[in-house]
């Protein structure tokens, strides 16, 4: 591959610390699967962080944000139709870190940046139920007007049922899978 093993090891290493793979003495990494339980403590703090992103987006956001947040709606609207799984989840990635930029807290994006490993397995696995991108961007509409309007209160609301939407998907796919 062209890179030095100190390179790969502590590409290993991060990856480790996001928790997206597990390192097995004398077998080497595996991509780590997480249990519902594991899930839902992850939607958990996921619901409160992005639903305080709402918050302050709604409150903070200036008008630069507000555009940069729907031009990253509408690419991930295109994609969510006829993307690929890479391209999706990366469109959905841009929306919330515009979401997140608009909220204009270094610690919470920080903190929500940390998480987004686990996150993105995570909505892989809740994108592929049946009919979930559908009701993804009507949630996420939902959202948008709830910030556009300026309504710190409803747009957290709308990231919880946002979020509470993935969750079920996510948490039917992942009982499905150990079946």
């Amino acid at each position: 591959m062209g890179v030095s093993r100190t390179l790969i090891r502590e590409a290993l290493r991060q990856l480790e610390s996001e928790g997206v793979i597990t390192i097995r003495p004398n077998r080497g990494p595996i991509v780590t699967r997480l249990t519902a339980e594991q899930a839902r403590g992850i939607y958990a703090v996921r619901s409160e962080l992005e639903g305080l992103a709402a918050q302050l987006f709604a409150e903070k956001a200036t008008k630069e944000h507000r555009k940069a947040l729907v031009n990253a709606f509408s690419q991930l609207k295109k994609l969510l139709r006829s993307g690929s799984q890479i391209e999706r989840l990366h469109a959905k990635n841009e929306f919330y870190n515009r979401l997140i930029e608009g909220a204009q807290n270094e610690a919470l994006g920080d903190t929500l940046r940390m998480l987004n490993s686990r996150v993105t397995i995570l909505r892989a696995t809740s994108l592929q139920a049946k009919g979930r991108h559908k009701e993804s961007l009507n949630e996420l509409q939902a959202l948008l007007d709830a910030l556009f309007r300026g309504d710190p209160e409803a747009a957290r609301k709308a990231s919880a049922a946002h979020v509470e939407g993935a969750a079920s998907a996510a948490l039917a796919q992942l009982s499905d899978a150990s079946k």
